[in-house]
Formats: structure tokens, sequence, C-alpha cells
């Protein structure tokens, strides 16, 4: 199993620019696929600097959240500001959280990598916590030795 952590975390915010997911939630090529569109339009037009220039700290944060029977895909930043642009504000409810740690080469792939082992590893094997919805987030921290490294954070309630 992949090594996690069930870490007590303080509510927090994250704005964040969107985007809705419409293939189905089992069609993961057509979801990967509309999900790399997105990454390469935010960084391309400028919406990621834009979020960056009013964190309160350098992490990336990347957040699935079904709304509205909806799946969203959003990139997000940590911050008090506003910006008058953005798709949603994401409240994290203060709970207990699975973590999972990994490196990518890229943001986009350190986020499927810790999307995948998240659900695909921890959420299937684990016995005391389940994850009851809300939403989840990839969180890219920072660079070493030229990889990303960043962590998965998965609210969850004891069983």
């Amino acid at each position: 199993m992949t090594n996690y952590t069930l870490e007590e975390k303080n509510s927090f915010t994250v704005v964040g620019f969107g985007t809705e997911l419409k293939s189905h939630y089992t069609d993961f090529a057509g979801i990967m696929k509309e999900k790399s569109e997105f990454w390469n339009e935010v960084q391309q037009d400028g919406t990621l600097d834009t979020l960056k220039s009013v964190a309160s700290n350098d992490y990336l944060f990347i957040v699935n959240e079904a709304v509205n029977n909806k799946m969203m895909h959003y990139a997000g930043v940590m911050t008090d500001k506003t910006l008058p642009e953005v798709t949603r504000v994401i409240q994290f409810p203060k709970a207990e959280y699975i973590v999972v740690k990994g490196e990518g080469q890229s943001t986009e792939e350190l986020a499927n990598t810790l999307t995948g082992m998240a659900f695909g590893q921890v959420l299937p094997e684990v016995t005391d916590v389940a994850y009851v919805g809300g939403p989840n987030t990839a969180v890219i921290m920072g660079e070493r030795e030229g990889s990303l490294y960043g962590e998965m954070w998965i609210p969850v309630v004891r069983k």
C-alpha cells in the first residue's frame, strides 16, 4: 500500500479558477485530456500568474470538487484576498485528512500521480476512515533536485 498519514488540519480557504469536467467520471482518458487542456490554458493566459500574485504562501492547489452534480477542477491558491474574476472560493473543513506525499516532473504529472495513489491505492485499502465527499486537493509545495514535490489532502471521517 502507498504510504500515507492522517493529519488534523484547520479549515482553510482556496480561491481558484476552474472548469467543469464533462467526461463521464469513469472516462479517465477523457478527464485527463480535459485537465491537461485546462492546465495548458491557465499557464498560457496568465491565470496562474494572477493567482500566485495574491497567494499567502508558495503552494499551488489543484482542487477537485463536486458542485451541483458537476465535476469541477480548479487551479487555486490559499489567500485572504479576493479577485473579482475567480471562479470559486473553496472552503476546506477543519477535519482529519489523508495525506499522501509524492514527486513529479510537472504540476500536472504530480497532481495526477498523487490523485492516482490516493484514490486508487490508499482509499480502497483504509478501514478506519472514509472519504464522504467535499473538496480534495493536490498541493504542489515546491521543487528540489529538479522535481516538484507535494501532497494530496483528502478530508475523511472516522468509521
